[in-house]
């Protein structure tokens, strides 16, 4: 089994790699990588992740606008907060982190490894943007927002059209017939609390009810809308 020093060591190589920065203060990334159940009984929160997260969040939203204004100079603003919300949320940065390896170097208490914790997206994303803080405070805005385009550019090309979510599609489909809202209700949930599994049923007035799956409340939501979405358009619902 490596030391400690030999796994930070290697963590910190692969961070240097992937991030593109030599470290001044390699400790940052120490810090960033760090989950506070890693920080040992008398728990310091300036030794976890979490302050460095809520940096990077702030770098990274600033560094997306930045790329959308220019990217897309003649869209209105509803367009860019769409775009702008698909680059910044979770999926998008445990995305970046799972194909970086990121994940891979989190280090963990032994009960939150053996519970899983290193698979759940919203530590990846947090950690992600750990780094991302982590980078700014040791070279500036610069190598931020140099390795932020580099990784977030193909997710901006992924499709030029502004994203338009399910929800959002399926809203628009009840208010243009005059019906109230679409409604959504958690109807039970399963699997281990790292990995938990949301079942949610979408309701829209005249319709059958929905239920479909998902890794949160937020993707169980979409699924449902989605799929009565897909019902819609193949009963020919006008």
């Amino acid at each position: 089994m490596a030391s400690t020093d030999e796994t930070f060591i290697h963590n910190l190589a692969v961070v240097t790699d992937k991030l593109g920065h030599n470290f001044n203060r390699p400790n940052l990334v120490k810090q960033a990588l760090t989950h506070p159940s890693a920080c040992g009984r008398h728990l310091i929160v300036a030794d976890s992740y979490e302050r460095l997260e809520f940096l990077g969040d702030r770098v990274l939203g600033l560094v997306i606008a930045d790329m959308l204004l220019r990217s897309f100079p003649k869209e209105s603003e509803g367009s860019l907060a769409k775009r702008f919300t698909a680059l910044v949320r979770r999926e998008a940065l445990a995305l970046v982190a799972q194909k970086l390896g990121f994940d891979k170097l989190i280090v963990l208490a032994k009960g939150e490894e053996e519970s899983g914790e290193r698979e759940n997206p919203a530590l990846q994303a947090d950690v992600c943007e750990a780094l991302i803080g982590a980078l700014y405070l040791d070279g500036g805005y610069a190598a931020a927002q140099s390795f932020i385009e580099k990784n977030w550019k193909p997710l901006l090309n992924q499709d030029l059209s502004p994203p338009q979510d399910a929800k959002s599609t399926l809203q628009e489909w009840a208010q243009g017939r005059g019906l109230p809202l679409p409604t959504y209700q958690e109807i039970s949930r399963s699997g281990p609390p790292h990995a938990p599994l949301f079942n949610i049923q979408v309701s829209v007035k005249g319709l059958d009810p929905v239920i479909k799956q998902g890794n949160s409340k937020r993707k169980g939501e979409q699924e449902a809308a989605n799929e009565l979405l897909r019902l819609i358009s193949e009963n020919g619902i006008s």
